[in-house]
């Protein structure tokens, strides 16, 4: 992807050999001003990526990993649990803070 000029077919070869390793972004910084306006201007270029695509795809299809989402669906439903059971505990009664215990002797000072 270092030359420079290269014509749409050019492109069109690199932009697919980097979306079957997934360079991409590499791909696109490889860029001069000149290919990305010719690219932008060509009709030529984006019927063909849209090819690259579907081949990609279709190439490829048994080889893709979907993610397994049981671990994060497992932490999500003991995330709401935990919530559940959080907001049912009683909250325990708060005093006022000008009140004295009940427990506590009352003290007096006697005068001499």
């Amino acid at each position: 992807m270092t030359d420079r000029d290269r014509t749409i077919q050019e492109l069109l070869s690199d932009y697919a050999g980097a979306l079957r390793d997934g360079g991409v972004p590499v791909f696109l910084k490889s860029l001069s001003r000149q290919e990305g306006q010719a690219i932008a201007a060509s009709g030529e270029f984006w019927g063909a990526t849209e090819v690259v695509r579907i081949l990609n795809g279709v190439g490829f299809a048994s080889k893709a990993l979907t993610a397994d989402v049981g671990l994060f669906m497992s932490r999500v439903d003991a995330n709401i649990a935990s919530r559940l059971k959080k907001s049912t505990i009683p909250a325990k009664p708060r005093r006022p803070c000008g009140r004295k215990s009940a427990t506590k002797p009352q003290r007096t000072e006697e005068t001499i």
